[in-house]
């Protein structure tokens, strides 16, 4: 995981808490250790739970807030998103978790 996420993992897990995050892992550059930060975006995989009335503004939220906070471009997909069976394994193999919520309480 790249110094920046790991300087600003606080920020992140409040983040994920303000917008009822379950899970949220890096993964892709900032998670190898490629990451240019002259060209690299920083690749999320999120977890949101139950999929209510408000996932979509919460999810697009999350994205504005990060990307504010981290100061690059965020893309962020799910789990369930992931089609592409040689993408999954990829991100399987990347994620590095950064914050889980465990029985409504954070453990980050």
């Amino acid at each position: 995981m790249i110094a920046l996420i790991a300087e600003r993992k606080d920020e992140i897990v409040a983040l994920c808490r303000k917008h009822n995050v379950r899970q949220l892992d890096v993964f892709g550059s900032a998670a190898t250790g490629a990451f240019d930060p002259e060209t690299s975006d920083l690749d999320f995989v999120v977890d949101l739970g139950e999929y209510d009335n408000a996932v979509h503004r919460r999810y697009l939220d999350l994205i504005a807030d990060l990307e504010d906070l981290l100061g690059y471009s965020v893309h962020m997909t799910t789990s369930p998103s992931i089609r592409n069976p040689y993408f999954r394994q990829s991100v399987e193999e990347q994620r590095e978790l950064i914050y889980e919520m465990r029985d409504r309480k954070a453990a980050a």
